[in-house]
């Protein structure tokens, strides 16, 4: 029976991680299919990889990531294109070896399916969105970069407001003791004695 390990992550197991992550990526696999694999590997839960790649070594493979990413999308294109390819020659071919009789109407048919596939969105296009929707990721994760370190410079400001204000209510603490310290000496030096009419009157010690 194997032991589920809990001690700190290695270089070389942060580096396996994050190899089986973006092959898993690039090949269309989800990412709990590669927390497994590393767990098993590694000895520890599909948990752990994934709590390990999510909180530190993801941020150090972003452009691996997008590579990735990337590839997989033209691994999925170039069987699409090759598809539709194969399909225009087979129907082609299936209009030509039909009865002459027909053959009119098979060519219009023919042209109106070559029409609507030449409305449908060209590689280039498609590679023009893409870009823009890489662009507009960059554009975002730039802005929550901002945003990150705007929230840690005011959890800073946050911060020496709080020690600020600690050390006025300190001060204010101690002024105070010291008023009342001085109020109780006073009093310590002050007696009250008869005068000759026999009145009480304050005597300062």
């Amino acid at each position: 029976m194997t032991t589920t390990r809990q001690d700190a992550w290695t270089q070389d197991e942060d580096l396996l991680l994050a190899e089986i992550v973006l092959r898993h990526i690039r090949e269309g696999a989800t990412q709990l299919a590669a927390f497994e694999e590393v767990g098993r590997r590694l000895s520890r839960t599909a948990a752990a990889c994934g709590f390990r790649w999510n909180s530190h070594v993801r941020k150090q493979y972003k452009t691996g990531i997008e590579l990735a990413k990337k590839q997989r999308k033209e691994l999925r294109t170039l069987p699409q294109e090759q598809e539709t390819e194969n399909q225009i020659v087979n129907e082609a071919k299936e209009e030509q070896e039909k009865p002459s009789a027909s053959s009119k109407n098979t060519i219009k048919e023919l042209i109106s399916f070559l029409q609507q596939y030449e409305e449908a969105p060209s590689i280039q296009e498609l590679q023009k969105e893409n870009k823009r929707l890489k662009d507009k990721v960059q554009q975002l994760e730039a802005s929550v970069n901002s945003l990150e370190q705007e929230k840690e410079g005011l959890i800073k400001n946050l911060q020496v407001m709080e020690e600020d204000y600690h050390a006025l209510i300190e001060i204010m603490d101690r002024a105070r003791k010291m008023v009342i310290l001085q109020e109780d000496e006073r009093n310590r030096k002050v007696k009250f004695q008869m005068d000759k009419n026999g009145n009480l009157e304050r005597v300062e010690k």
